[in-house]
């Protein structure tokens, strides 16, 4: 019968590894207090830090710790009436009301500051249209040419019977010298936009050459423009025409005199504070 084997048994004390491990973590603890006492902790910049965030992240005024001066802790039951009257006013009706002020103030000052742009645009227009009426009356068309103007521009506007045959676009003989006298006043604000506009009454036209009354206004426009560019030293690039058929009237067309006032060429001078 084979005989059990008898159980080595262990040496006394603590195993080897025990005393390299506690050597290596005592080393480590006299590395990291080495390094503690090495560090400057600069105080009052870290007070500052903190009393940064505090006041900053805090549900509570100037970075307390309790509502309304540890009233909270102090007066028991009136807590619950304090914290009702804070939560009230707070984040809903004093912020709600700071915003809609604030709101309300920048909507009166944009309304004001458009008002008073609105005033200096008409004031430069009138000035303008005061200074093409003397032109106007110097070269002696008062009564064939009507000034009046807007906030955005001047307006020369000239009957359309002065300047054309009936279903015509071209240029009448007699109407050049006129619109020569056009262009030196013209000529003064040559830098300026100038918009050229035709029109026409709402009697459906009769020609082979114009289907409709859109394209009688746009091509009498553009016999005004062509006389200008080849008369005048107007720069075409500051020329706009279009035209506007019978779709724009001044006068009632049911009146042989208001079909007058209709057909017309409107000549628009913007100024410069049109653009703002």
């Amino acid at each position: 019968m084979a005989k059990k084997r008898k159980e080595d048994t262990p040496p006394p004390g603590s195993p080897a590894w025990m005393a390299t491990f506690g050597d290596l973590m005592n080393l480590l603890l006299c590395f990291f207090v080495l390094l503690f006492s090495m560090s400057k902790i600069d105080v009052e910049e870290f007070e500052k830090i903190a009393a940064s965030f505090s006041s900053q992240f805090s549900v509570f005024d100037g970075g307390a710790t309790a509502i309304g001066d540890g009233i909270l802790i102090s007066n028991g039951v009136s807590q619950l009436n304090e914290l009702d009257e804070y939560i009230n006013s707070t984040g809903r009706t004093a912020d709600d009301s700071d915003v809609t002020d604030d709101f309300d103030d920048e909507q009166s000052e944009t309304e004001d500051l458009a008002e008073k742009m609105e005033q200096k645009r008409i004031e430069r227009s009138e000035q303008l249209a005061e200074q093409v009426q003397e032109v106007v009356d110097e070269t002696n068309l008062t009564g064939k040419i009507d000034v009046q103007f807007t906030s955005q521009y001047v307006q020369l506007t000239l009957n359309g019977a002065i300047l054309f045959d009936s279903g015509q676009a071209e240029l009448k003989r007699d109407v050049l010298p006129i619109l020569g006298n056009v262009g030196i006043i013209l000529e003064k604000y040559a830098a300026n936009t100038i918009e050229i506009e035709g029109h026409t009454d709402n009697v459906p036209i009769n020609s082979s050459r114009y289907a409709n009354n859109n394209e009688l206004s746009s091509a009498r426009a553009l016999s005004v423009f062509d006389y200008f560019v080849d008369n005048t030293n107007l720069n075409p690039a500051n020329i706009k025409t279009s035209g506007r058929g019978e779709y724009v009237p001044v006068a009632d067309n049911s009146t042989p005199e208001g079909r007058a006032a209709n057909r017309r060429v409107e000549i628009r001078i913007y100024h410069e504070l049109s653009y703002y």
